[in-house]
This record gives structure tokens, sequence and C-alpha cells, in this order.
């Protein structure tokens, strides 16, 4: 497959990119319809695209929902995307106010400077990783993979560190069903013949962001009144200007949060929102545009951020990430240092589709304000089961497959339980993405070194990969312990 970055110029190509931007847009304007959800629904469907079409798709709707969700949450103060909760506290005392539509502008041009940072640092980076990456071994790659999980199972659980490790360990184990990748034998199959091919990430990722959201969203009570109007929407540049040091500060927050495996946009916003508290001094739940825009601009940042170390060295930024790396693997894209080696062109074609989209998104935003209100008025009692018939076709048109719906269904009700029980989903995802890369280079280095195990422990980036997981593995007991932890 050939990948011309030229080709982003197409009419049918601007085509795709500005219906996936709208899709994305208002996805994430729906309430309780997250961009994980939609990344995981429209993996399935991107199996029957060729591979450059795929990625502009993904790429469009991904950068869409993610600013999508600040319309909900500023409008009705009901965030469309979990990582829309900081635009929400601080966009929708703005709309009681009279001022929601601006609140929405300065969101629309600040998630748009947001991406522009996130790219720009996706582009400048790339290459330094991937110096640093092509001196990786197996040794070092199964290292790698091991600190991914590790580091996303410490930070993602909070108090509850010990909850991280295990629901990645259990994304290992799910990764290791099936044939081993060198000898090709049977594991944890229980001699039952269709877990000898593994479990395939799509239904668990369909099941685990499609049916666990329905069942969270459809036990909610929230009721919320559509506004009828939304006021003036375009800001002033010179309104605007007055936020850029929030805007680049925001953007530097989402990039490098964004590129820590397994954290995502909903922390960057989080952090973002809150350090631009402490350094304005103001309370951003009172009504605030600088709180739009911190959470905003962070929000948007991730895209690029979390790509980063994804493309770069296998290991997804956060979920969405997670989602478009399987996508990659669907297509046989198999990222890492060597992804210029082996597909020529891919990298300036991503750059094309993240600018493209990006450039649409904000057009778009500003065309779906006022249609987004009707949208809002779709009961979800219509709509949930609408978006399961979804979750069921996608995954059972992957394969065929009637075993792989019931792998989808179990993995919804896994879900709702690991969301009850507050086991993050980040370390699960990452185990079962990164467990067949941890598995066959482990092997391979057992079997390369077999005579002289130690010198292993001996080579600098492997024992600097090494200490690293020891000291996830540390702090997350020391942590686990202290008086006001609990499990």
């Amino acid at each position: 497959m050939e990948f011309e970055w030229v080709s982003i110029l197409s009419p049918y190509m601007i085509f795709l990119s500005l219906g996936g931007t709208a899709l994305g847009i208002i996805w994430g304007a729906m309430p309780g319809l997250s961009t994980n959800m939609a990344m995981a629904l429209l993996l399935g469907l991107t199996y029957k695209m060729s591979a450059p079409v795929a990625v502009v798709f993904l790429i469009s709707t991904l950068t869409g929902s993610v600013f999508g969700g600040a319309i909900s949450a500023i409008l009705i103060n009901i965030p469309g995307t979990p990582d829309a909760v900081p635009t929400q506290l601080a966009g929708f005392p703005l709309a009681k106010q009279g001022q929601g539509g601006l609140a929405l502008g300065c969101a629309i041009f600040f998630s748009f400077i947001g991406n522009w940072i996130g790219i720009v640092a996706l582009i400048a980076f790339v290459p330094v990783i991937i110096n640093i990456a092509l001196k990786f071994s197996s040794w070092e790659i199964f290292l790698l993979a091991m600190v991914g999980v590790a580091i996303s199972g410490t930070i993602t659980a909070g108090e509850r560190p010990l909850k991280g490790w295990i629901a990645g360990w259990i994304g290992l184990a799910i990764a290791f069903v099936g044939k081993e990748p060198i000898f090709g034998v049977d594991r944890f199959t229980f001699d039952y013949d269709m877990l000898s091919s593994g479990i395939h990430f799509l239904p668990v990722m369909i099941g685990l962001f499609g049916l666990t959201e329905i069942i969270k969203v459809l036990q909610k009570e929230e009721t919320y009144t559509i506004p009828s109007e939304v006021g003036k929407i375009f800001p002033s540049f010179s309104f605007m200007k007055k936020f850029w040091k929030s805007g680049i500060r925001s953007g530097i927050i989402g990039t490098i949060i964004g590129a820590i495996p397994g954290t995502g946009a909903n922390v960057a916003t989080f952090v973002s929102y809150n350090v631009g508290e402490q350094i304005s001094k103001k309370d951003f739940s009172k009504g605030s545009f600088d709180g739009v825009i911190c959470s905003e601009v962070a929000n948007n940042a991730t895209i690029g951020g979390g790509l980063l170390p994804t493309l770069t060295l296998g290991i997804p930024g956060n979920n969405s990430s997670a989602i478009f790396l399987a996508a990659l693997n669907l297509h046989g894209i198999i990222v890492g240092p060597s992804i210029n080696l082996e597909h020529p062109g891919f990298m300036y074609f991503l750059y094309a589709s993240l600018l493209m989209a990006n450039f649409l998104m904000y057009g778009m935003a500003f065309a779906l304000i006022r249609p987004s209100l009707k949208i809002f008025s779709l009961p979800r009692e219509f709509l949930m089961p609408v978006i399961a018939l979804f979750c069921l076709i996608g995954t059972y048109t992957l394969h065929y497959s009637f075993f792989e719906v019931i792998i989808m269904f179990s993995f919804g009700l896994i879900g709702y339980w690991f969301n009850r029980m507050k086991y993050p989903f980040a370390p699960l995802v990452l185990g079962i993405i990164l467990g067949p890369m941890a598995d066959e280079n482990l092997r391979r280095t057992l079997d390369i070194h077999r005579d002289n195990f130690a010198e292993l422990l001996f080579r600098p980036i492997g024992l600097i990969l090494l200490l690293l997981v020891f000291w996830s593995f540390y702090y997350s007991i020391r942590k686990s312990f202290k008086p006001n932890a609990t499990l």
C-alpha cells in the first residue's frame, strides 16, 4: 500500500475528512457518548476500507469528537465526553450569564490552537524518539511494553495503584490466550477450539468502550433543558489574545500528559484546569473563559501527544490512541521505530490528515453548534439501543463469528464491573495491545541469551527501563499501604 500526503487534497479525501469531522463533533456533543466509544465502533467499519481511507476517517472523527464534548458541556451542563468535565465547570456558568455562544467560540478557536501545538510536537519529536528506539533489541522492546503497562497502572488508578496493576496483568493474560507465537503451542484455551486463535481485540474494545458506556448512560436519571438560543458565537481577536499565555501553557501540559501511556485527555484537562486556577488565583467554577480555554487546549493537544509514543514505540498514549493502533494493526501497519522503512510516506500522510482534520473541525464546529441543539432532544432510551445494535453488527461482521459477539457482550459486563469497582480501563487495554509484543520479544530474548542472562542487566537502555518497572511496582505497593489508601 502507498501513502502519499498529496492524496489528502483529493476531493474524495476532503469529503471523507469533512464527514468524519462532522460525525465526530455530533457524536461528542451527544451526552454520554465518549470519544473512545466512537473510535471503537468505527474500528469495525474501517476493516473494509483501504488503509489510507481508514486513517483519514478515524483521525477526522477523533479530532471532531474530542472537541464535540464542549458543546453540551457548556450549553446544557452535561459533558458530551468525560474529557469535557472541566469545560462544563467553567463554561456552563457563562451560558447562564448569556455568554454560552461566546464561550463556545473561544472553545473552538483554542481547540484549533491546541491541536496545532500537539501536531507540531508530534512532527518535531518523532525523529528524535525513533533514533533512540532504533537502538532497542528484543530485550528493550519487552521492557518497554512492561514500562507502558506498569506506568499506566500506577498513574491511572489514583490512590489504588494495585488495581491498575491488576487490570494491566489481566490485559496481558487475555493477550496470551491462543497459540504461542514461536512454537505454536496452545495456551489458556481449555481445549476450546474457538480460543486457539486468541481473543481478538476488536470485540474487546467494542465491549469495553461501547456496551459499558451504554449501561452507564442508561442508569443515569439526569434531565436537561435545551436552550433556544446560544447568543454571539464569534469572539473578537482582541478578546482572544488576552488568553494566549493560558493557551500555550495548556497546550504544553496536554501534549506532555498525552504522551504518558494510559493517562489521556481527562487527566490533561483537569491538570491544566487546576494549574490555570492556581496561576490566575480565580475560581473558574463561577464562570471563566480562561477555564474553558485551559481545558479545551489541553484536551485537543493530547491528540498529537498521545500519537507520539503510539507511532514511534508502539505504546498507546491513551485509549483513543490504543484503538487507532488497533485499526492500523487491522490493515497490516505495524508501527514502531522502523515505521519509515516499512511504510514509506505513512508519517507524512498522517501529519497531513491531522492538519486537514484540524482545519475542517474549526469550520464545522461553528456550523454545527445550532443543529446540535436539536440533536440533544433525542431520548437516550431510543439512542442507546440503536448504538448497542451497531456494536453487535460491527462485532459480528468482522469475522462473521457469533463467538466474538459473546466476547463483546462479556467484556461489556466486565467493563461495567471494572467501572463499579474503580478499576481503570487503560492498563487493561494496554495489556491486551502490548501483550503479543512483550510475549514474542521476551521469548526471543530468552532463546538468544539462554547461556548468559546476566549480560542483559548491563545494557544501559534496558537497565533504565528495568529500573522504571521496579520503581512503578515499588511506588504502587508503598502508595497502597498508606493509611488513607483503599482497595
